[in-house]
């Protein structure tokens, strides 16, 4: 089968053939073309569709002439059509004289218009084969008489269709293999935080335990905990420390503190010493705390009581009730939970509002201040005063400044006479370090707990002496001291207290021997002629007439034997 078409074949004359496109066996299909066109113009699939897409006009009104579809320019090259379009194709079917040929969008003209013989046309398209994705001329649906369709290279579009499932099976490729990607790290990023989270919770756990063991805070291993550590081990711990005297300048009597800074384990502590502790005097003979403040002053107190509490005081601060006033107002007032009411020295009736409310977080000026610290309710022992004088020392650091230069200024400014051992700038340094610790809340109070008889029990005395002070306790003997009995017969229950405490501070033992029946008069009685002396001495201290002293029997292993009657007027002890 001879597959292509010669000019000169027989049966086609001298008409010449333009190649269309390929069928679906890759044969060449050809078409008839005139001999004129043929001669003016060359086939140009590209210029030809280049230049008929300028002739589109889909707004051209149906029946409209419009000129010839190609006009030859002096070049040999159709010039583009701007007529008229018919996209249906009506104007072919109304026809009509005069009337322009309408665009037809298969690339179709009647027989009429084109001028091509009826012969080509039936060729033409009897060989135009099918083409995938292009519809073909339907014949059936043609009107009998109707020309053929003639089919233009310009008008077939050969498109590419993408494969739609193609694509779809890549996107979830794609997805699933994105999606295990996040899960994977997902996963990655939840292990790293939990071993991060491990990590920093066994650093801070690490980090608390060695603080606490190198301040000295855990338990069973702190050198504060009764139970355990040794004394080695207390006292290797560096302390400063300085005892503070705070004198009642109106009432009378003295209250004694001592201010511990532990360096070793960065906490404070002020510890209350009561006026009933027994000491050792200058010349050997036992006397007490407060009286030792009063006949010996500040040297003979501080190496009395490194002598029995075994500690190393640095200096004596001696603190007058008019000073600690003017210091409070200097660090601008105080705030302190006070347990007891502080009537108003100044009020002239009773019932007057008191100076000092009960309650807590009160904010205490400095005249407030005092009366707090010194005041003392009937019946009440001596210690209660003395843990108020405790909580205003304690209110007192917290508002002092922790700058040692801004410390030792304010301390300059009260215009005291300080111990030579201890000086201004001294004193300064120190209170602002126990400043800072007290606004960390790493300073306590610790009351020293000492016996009817003054002196220190090592059990009951070991957590203050030993763990806080780094000391031991050493009271005089006993018998160094004229030991007195005391028998409350006045009715009046505080008197008991009253005389203990005016005893002790007198040098002499107490000891308590109960409450007996009231009685008008009170009695002073010795066993041993070597101890009338001493049985003046304790009427004398008492405060009752000579004439109740009288040679007797004695309770127990007393020197001196008293029974206060209704004629005992206590003093201020």
């Amino acid at each position: 089968m001879n597959d292509r078409y010669d000019a000169g074949a027989a049966g086609y004359g001298a008409d010449q053939y333009e190649l269309v496109g390929y069928d679906e066996y890759g044969q060449p299909v050809y078409r008839q073309v005139e001999a004129q066109q043929a001669q003016q113009q060359p086939y140009d699939p590209y210029t030809q569709q280049y230049q008929q897409g300028y002739g589109y006009d889909p707004y051209a009104q149906q029946g409209q002439q419009s000129p010839p579809a190609y006009d030859y320019g002096t070049d040999g090259r159709p010039a583009p059509d701007y007529g008229s379009y018919d996209p249906y194709g009506t104007a072919a079917h109304q026809g009509g004289a005069g009337q322009g040929v309408p665009h037809d969008p298969y690339g179709q003209a009647t027989a009429g218009t084109t001028g091509r013989q009826p012969r080509v046309a039936e060729q033409t398209a009897r060989q135009t084969p099918h083409i995938p994705q292009q519809a073909g001329p339907d014949h059936d649906q043609e009107a009998p008489g109707e020309p053929q369709r003639e089919y233009h290279t310009e008008q077939f579009a050969f498109v590419e269709e993408p494969d739609a499932n193609s694509e779809d099976v890549i996107d979830w490729l794609k997805f699933t293999e994105n999606r295990t990607e996040r899960r994977e790290e997902a996963r990655r990023r939840a292990r790293g935080r939990i071993v991060a989270l491990v990590v920093v919770l066994a650093l801070v756990v690490a980090g608390g335990v060695g603080y606490l063991w190198s301040a000295g805070k855990l338990p069973g291993l702190s050198s504060q905990d009764p139970t355990a550590g040794t004394a080695t081990a207390a006292g290797a711990q560096k302390r400063d420390v300085i005892v503070v005297h705070l004198h009642d300048t109106k009432g009378g009597g003295t209250s004694t503190a001592l201010l511990v800074d532990n360096t070793t384990t960065e906490r404070g502590t002020t510890v209350l010493v009561p006026n009933s502790l027994a000491l050792t005097s200058d010349d050997g003979t036992t006397t007490t705390l407060a009286k030792s403040v009063e006949d010996d002053g500040s040297d003979g107190t501080r190496d009395a009581l490194d002598t029995v509490l075994g500690t190393d005081i640095e200096g004596t601060w001696r603190l007058d009730t008019p000073y600690l006033q003017n210091l409070v107002d200097l660090v601008g007032n105080i705030d302190v939970d006070t347990d007891a009411e502080v009537p108003d020295p100044a009020a002239k009736k009773k019932g007057e509002a008191p100076l000092v409310n009960k309650g807590p977080d009160q904010t205490l000026s400095g005249k407030m201040a005092v009366a707090y610290a010194t005041y003392r309710a009937p019946g009440e022992a001596q210690n209660a005063q003395l843990e108020r004088f405790g909580q205003v020392m304690q209110g007192v650091l917290r508002k002092m400044s922790s700058d040692p230069q801004a410390a030792t200024t304010t301390i300059q400014t009260l215009a005291q006479i300080l111990d030579p051992s201890l000086t201004d700038k001294d004193l300064g340094t120190f209170l602002a370090g126990l400043s800072d610790l007290a606004k960390g809340g790493d300073v306590k109070t610790d009351l020293l707990p000492v016996q009817n008889d003054g002196t220190l029990s090592a059990q009951a005395s070991a957590r203050v002496v030993k763990n806080v002070l780094g000391g031991t306790a050493k009271s005089p003997d006993k018998d160094a001291a004229v030991s007195v009995s005391v028998q409350n017969a006045t009715g009046v229950k505080d008197n008991t207290e009253k005389a203990r405490v005016v005893l002790l501070n007198g040098g002499f033992t107490f000891l308590e021997s109960g409450t007996g029946t009231a009685r008008t008069t009170s009695e002073v009685v010795y066993a041993d002629a070597a101890d009338k002396a001493n049985a003046a001495e304790v009427a004398k201290t008492l405060g009752l007439p000579a004439g109740s002293v009288t040679k007797g029997k004695t309770s127990g292993s007393a020197d001196v034997s008293v029974v206060l009657g209704q004629d005992y007027e206590p003093s201020a002890g």
